[in-house]
């Protein structure tokens, strides 16, 4: 028995039907049904009924299946691994990414990583962060961009690069003559916030806490765009990363003297999951992208 075999019989247990698969396979018809044969042959069972032209799996030809399809996937993914060995920044990565760095970061990182690797492809997945570690879990991405949370022993999270957090507050707000607060002096005024399950709200509820704050909620928004249009509007204060597009709201920023009055940055990945050669490599590209940019 040998994978090509395995990868015969998958393609019939697939179609059902020998004329189909031998054409989804580029072979002859008859050397198709002659490797059945000899696997059938080389197990002892058949594992199709066959009536006329008509074949179908059976039984046997189910319960081996399901226990060859991980033996022929990891065989496909160890194909690709030396593909990519041997023909490097080939393949494709999905990518999972915070909502704020969509606008800036992202783009830039995809622009700087086509020049080196223009091969490489991508699959892009923009939401927040408890969402993408979901995704990440059920192997729906190989990596996520995204800041610092409680994560299980099967995620390692790297740090990349910090992100300071601004105070935002109407261009007439009493605060705004100042360039630099404590926390302390806006510590109970109305608070603009990420819903919670983002990463920034964790970080804000964290960094009032730290201080001896309890946040004073009074409106939610699901992204940073939203947040510093109400805070506009003189709905209340908030803290942010500055990111592009934030000139122009009528605002003044100001630094906030806190300790760690920041978020951190990081890639996050699975480690009881095969990752390809190109998705190490793109992981190993960011890492020392980051580390150029600080």
């Amino acid at each position: 028995m040998d994978f090509i075999a395995l990868h015969y019989f998958r393609a019939v247990a697939k179609y059902e039907n020998m004329s189909r698969a031998a054409a989804d396979l580029h072979i002859t018809q008859p050397a198709l049904s002659k490797s059945i044969s000899l696997l059938e042959e080389s197990l002892g069972v058949e594992l199709f009924d066959r009536n006329g032209r008509s074949i179908k799996l059976n039984r046997y030809g189910k319960f081996f299946l399901e226990r060859t399809e991980f033996i022929l996937q990891e065989y496909d993914r160890a194909k690709e691994d030396l593909l990519n060995l041997v023909a490097p920044g080939q393949g494709e990565v999905s990518i999972g990414f915070m909502h704020t760095l969509g606008l800036e970061v992202i783009p830039s990182l995809m622009t700087d990583v086509k020049k080196v690797y223009p091969k490489m492809k991508f699959q892009l997945s923009q939401s927040n962060s408890s969402e993408l570690m979901k995704k990440l879990e059920q192997g729906e991405l190989d990596l996520c961009l995204i800041s610092s949370l409680d994560t299980n022993n099967d995620v390692v999270w790297e740090r990349l690069w910090d992100e300071e957090l601004f105070l935002i507050v109407p261009s007439q707000h009493p605060l705004a003559n100042k360039d630099r607060v404590k926390l302390s002096e806006f510590a109970e005024l109305p608070f603009i916030s990420i819903k919670k399950g983002n990463s920034l709200r964790q970080t804000v509820d964290e960094l009032y806490r730290r201080e001896g704050f309890q946040l004073n909620v009074a409106f939610e928004g699901e992204e940073i765009h939203t947040v510093a249009s109400l805070v506009e509007s003189g709905l209340g204060v908030s803290l942010i990363p500055l990111i592009k597009g934030i000139e122009q709201y009528n605002l003044k920023i100001l630094q906030v003297d806190a300790n760690d009055c920041k978020r951190q940055i990081g890639v996050a990945y699975k480690t009881n999951r095969f990752m390809s050669a190109v998705t190490r490599q793109f992981a190993s590209y960011v890492r020392s992208y980051f580390k150029k940019e600080e």
